[in-house]
């Protein structure tokens, strides 16, 4: 089995088993999510693989993070002390989306912030506008990215920010000729109940499915 094929399925089993786990139906997650029953039955068997815009969507309707169904590991309550070497700066790649990301710090269930590192992928983008609690903040490294926020739209490049009520709608995409790398950091509001997971958000137009 190749890394593809075998990654594929890894992440179908992880969806099943957090469905299994939290007493779901196909249905009633694949409602939630936008997705039709036959699409997540496949990508659970690991005969299809899902866009960025499905993999949000159905983190958000299992409650989980993203990087829990790339890593599968349990996380500790809170974190205490992280420190991230340079040696371990392996991206992992998104299946079906081009997207390259990896996990810089936060994400544990009672963490209140996550940092991460995107790559934009020239060719691909994040289609579904999103919204979710909290605040976040994107700083580009490298590259240009065209970040949409309700009727606005903002250009920003290298060494240029953004800071946003994630309660508005937003998307982003790569507005430059080659890769964009990004630094995201992500707050959820202090009363909120559920893990703050970059991800675990909702779509506010449903995503399309993708079975490649």
């Amino acid at each position: 089995m190749d890394k593809v094929a075998r990654s594929t399925e890894e992440i179908g089993q992880r969806l099943r088993q957090a469905r299994s786990g939290a007493g779901r139906t196909l249905a009633e997650v694949a409602a939630k999510a936008g997705v039709s029953e036959g699409f997540l039955s496949k990508l659970e068997r690991g005969q299809a693989t899902a866009s960025i815009a499905n993999l949000i969507q159905l983190t958000d309707a299992l409650g989980l993070g993203l990087h829990e169904l790339f890593a599968g590991a349990n996380t500790p309550a809170k974190t205490r002390v992280a420190v991230h070497r340079a040696q371990n700066d392996k991206l992992e790649e998104v299946e079906a989306s081009g997207y390259r990301w990896r996990p810089l710090g936060g994400g544990a269930p009672l963490d209140r912030m996550e940092v991460f590192h995107l790559v934009f992928p020239r060719e691909k983008g994040m289609e579904a506008m999103v919204s979710h609690p909290g605040q976040e903040h994107c700083y580009v490294l490298s590259g240009e990215v065209l970040f949409f926020v309700g009727d606005e739209q903002h250009r920003l490049r290298a060494g240029d920010g953004i800071f946003i009520d994630s309660q508005q709608p937003h998307r982003a995409e790569n507005a430059g000729r080659g890769k964009a790398h990004v630094l995201m950091t992500v707050a959820k509001p202090a009363e909120a109940a559920a893990a703050p997971d970059w991800w675990h958000l909702s779509s506010r137009t449903p995503a399309k499915e993708t079975a490649r």
